[in-house]
């Protein structure tokens, strides 16, 4: 640290400036006793007591940059700051919403992914909770978003976006036919809007997936990321629609 740095610098110099005070008053001394002498022995070392009484003091040094330079370290520091912090903290796009989770789901601690528990776990038996799924916290109605979604080992998993509801059912296969997106599962994935509609997948399970959502141009797509291709693009708009997963 630069604050560490100047002190060590002034102590240095203190160090080295008593010295050389230290050494001035030996000489001092030296002279004092020598006045003290009574017999002709000064007289003789006259002259060389009073070149070693001459001591010119020299200009005093101002030392250059003695001073902590608070302008390096003051100037723009929320900006240094946010960029020191963009290699330590990561935005997610999505936070799981815990109150939502099925009894069988196990959410990671920072709210991003989730596992499915041996059994099921002593939850709150809140409205807001669906069985086998879980939302994300924040709804959306403007602008455009994109979630990717990772590590989708086996059939039996499902991605979607759909409404808010306040007399939503307690379970993912039950959701409302208000429901927009598309719930990916096993072999086919389901478009709600309005009307359920099944559509069937290749053989290929993706393990990687990206949700879409403009909002503006009312589309919301589905992408395959392990062969960058489309998957399905639904039509139905609703007022504010939040992210979901769904994990059997």
């Amino acid at each position: 640290m630069e604050e560490v740095q100047k002190s060590h610098e002034m102590k240095n110099k203190i160090i080295e400036m008593n010295r050389k005070i230290s050494s001035l008053s030996d000489t001092i001394k030296a002279i004092e006793q020598q006045l003290r002498v009574e017999d002709v022995s000064f007289l003789q070392n006259y002259k060389a007591s009073v070149k070693r009484a001459q001591h010119p003091l020299p200009d005093a040094e101002r030392v250059s940059r003695a001073l902590i330079e608070v302008a390096k370290h003051l100037g723009n520091l929320q900006f240094r700051v946010w960029v020191k912090m963009q290699g330590i903290v990561h935005y997610t796009p999505v936070i799981l919403d815990p109150n939502t989770a099925g009894t069988r789901l196990i959410l990671s601690e920072d709210l991003t992914s989730l596992r499915v528990a041996d059994r099921a776990l002593q939850l709150p038996d809140n409205p807001e909770r669906i069985d086998g799924c879980v939302l994300g916290s924040e709804g959306f109605n403007s602008g455009t978003h994109s979630w990717d979604i990772e590590n989708l080992d086996g059939h039996y998993w499902a991605v979607g976006v759909t409404t808010m509801h306040a007399n939503r059912p307690n379970n993912c296969s039950g959701m409302p036919n208000e429901s927009w997106g598309v719930w990916t599962t096993c072999d086919v994935y389901l478009e709600m809007s309005p009307q359920p509609n099944l559509h069937h997948l290749t053989d290929h399970f993706p393990q990687k997936m990206r949700v879409h959502l403009d909002w503006a141009k009312g589309k919301l797509s589905f992408f395959d990321l392990d062969k960058n291709t489309h998957i399905h693009t639904p039509s139905q708009r609703q007022s504010t629609l939040y992210f979901s997963m769904i994990k059997h």
